[in-house]
């Protein structure tokens, strides 16, 4: 019987619904291979992660809630998974593949001399153990399989369902771990303030194209159609290179975030294919372009050709008026 850990993802103290996705691979390895799964959640403060994590099928959920953890370092985060995957048995591996999970998981695969499954998309089908995962910006989907005794696993949440709630509880337990600070420390961290829900986490998101001009221009016609929405805002990797007021952790695509919201609104986006990898699982896709032979429209399930200057306006106040 396999043993499987899940690392969870919080920030300040709340749980990130990727890590729900993680907890989807986890129960699809335990029916292919037998076993069940542990979590394991580091930070400081994280009494609510560990109960937020309550009902979904853990066998334990193991808590380092210590002052060295209140801010994300490599060093003792990677120790602390590896005392983890001692003290859960862990044959497997799995975390979220956003920044948290991509700075620290081949840190844990080389601690742990583990091969390592990036960015996996979920299981290849058949009787043997395999993993799929993009290449080529998607084009390509490789079938992987690991040798090692133990795996290491990303997974990209856009893939994946979060996982439904089964009832029961899971015992609480703590981590026993003391990893040393290591040679880095924390100096800073400047979060981006916003009263917009976070792009990876927004069930609408609006993104915005080079042909919106400026970055002035961009945020006059962004910033309605996002309230009109309760929307997060992205942007195409052109605009946060050419646009100085437009942050670069706002950029959509295969360089940049990935998302998969219930509805994904590109606005004046040609759909070069770098921005096409990170948004194509959308649920619903709209394009607004008036390039009628623009790639966006590829995948786009409602495309409207006119000119976006013209008809935003009047989206919004639509949109406004159906949601009061």
């Amino acid at each position: 019987m396999a043993k499987i850990l899940v690392v969870a993802e919080q920030q300040a103290g709340q749980l990130k619904k990727s890590t729900l996705a993680a907890v989807t691979m986890a129960r699809q390895i335990g029916a292919k291979v037998g076993g069940g799964f542990s979590i394991a959640v580091i930070g400081k403060g994280v009494g609510g992660v560990a109960e937020a994590l309550q009902g979904y099928g853990a066998e334990a959920v193991l808590v380092a809630d210590q002052g060295v953890f209140e801010h994300y370092l490599a060093e003792p985060f990677t120790a602390a998974v590896a005392d983890a995957v001692a003290q859960a048995g862990a044959d497997f591996v799995i975390t979220p593949a956003g920044t948290f999970g991509k700075d620290l998981m081949p840190r844990v695969a080389a601690r742990l001399s583990a091969g390592m499954v990036a960015d996996c998309t979920g299981l290849a089908e058949g009787d043997a153990l395999a993993y799929k995962r993009p290449m080529y910006a998607g084009n390509v989907i490789a079938t992987v399989k690991v040798t090692t005794p133990k795996t290491v696993i990303t997974v990209r949440p856009s893939e994946l369902d979060a996982a439904d709630k089964t009832g029961g509880t899971s015992p609480v337990t703590a981590l026993s771990t003391s990893p040393a600070a290591g040679g880095a420390r924390f100096v800073n961290y400047e979060l981006t303030e916003s009263e917009r829900p976070e792009l990876t986490e927004a069930d609408v998101v609006v993104s915005g194209g080079r042909g919106l001009k400026d970055g002035p221009t961009f945020w006059q016609m962004m910033n309605p159609l996002a309230d009109a929405f309760g929307a997060a805002i992205g942007a195409t990797r052109a605009v946060v290179d050419s646009f100085p007021e437009v942050p670069n952790d706002m950029q959509v695509g295969q360089t940049g975030k990935v998302v998969a919201p219930k509805l994904y609104v590109a606005v004046a986006v040609s759909g070069a294919i770098q921005h096409l990898a990170g948004m194509k699982n959308s649920k619903t896709i709209v394009a607004i372009n008036k390039d009628g032979d623009a790639p966006i429209f590829q995948v786009a399930d409602y495309g409207l050709v006119a000119d976006a200057f013209k008809v935003l306006p009047e989206l919004v106040e639509k949109v406004k008026a159906a949601r009061s």
